[in-house]
């Protein structure tokens, strides 16, 4: 692996979702194997960055319509009914990324589970020559999966960090990451971090 053409993208780790305040906060929908993920992650973040790699931040989006109401999908309306005005809006405290990790050389706005759904995600992959994704952040079976699977048919090599990822009930994190094995490389965030030349 190359530094240089390596990238590490996290998933949705941005304050609506990780921060007592932020939209899930409120809402009392947490985790504490999400809640764990930025300060696993970061010792990876500096160690590529140092060595010439590049962090992307992709977080989840909800676009602000008429009167500021949120442009949310049916479903997601009636999974997380809580979600309201301002939450992820772009430029908001909710949309930004958790301090532990920022800044980040790339924001991503993305309005569905994977990062290069209508995105820009793939445009800078190609312009800054990236070959190789560290992937992780949050839900294992959603954004994390989706994104993944999306890579692999672009003929993009990713790593899939184990404990760099997380969802809200442990059999599914686990069931996930078994199933992605057959399309991605899973390692650790020691081992990664290992892999590019920095202290675990």
């Amino acid at each position: 692996m190359k530094p240089a053409k390596t990238a590490l993208l996290t998933i949705d780790l941005q304050n609506d979702f990780l921060h007592p305040e932020g939209a899930y906060g409120r809402a009392g929908q947490s985790a504490e194997p999400i809640l764990a993920l930025p300060e696993r992650i970061a010792p990876l973040k500096d160690a590529l960055t140092t060595a010439g790699g590049t962090y992307i931040s992709a977080q989840f989006t909800l676009v602000p319509g008429r009167n500021d109401e949120p442009l949310i999908a049916d479903h997601l309306r009636k999974l997380r009914p809580f979600l309201t005005k301002g939450d992820f809006a772009p430029g908001g405290f909710g949309h930004a990324l958790v301090d532990t990790l920022s800044p980040a050389d790339f924001t991503i706005e993305k309005v569905a589970y994977s990062a290069f759904y209508q995105t820009r995600l793939e445009y800078i992959l190609r312009a800054m020559k990236i070959d190789t994704l560290i992937i992780g952040g949050i839900v294992t079976n959603g954004g994390v999966a989706s994104t993944v699977r999306d890579a692999h048919l672009r003929d993009i090599h990713t790593i899939l960090l184990s404990d760099g990822c997380a969802a809200f009930k442990e059999d599914v994190h686990a069931a996930t990451l078994t199933s992605l094995g057959s399309v991605t490389a899973v390692m650790t965030c020691a081992e990664a971090t290992a892999l590019v030349g920095g202290k675990t």
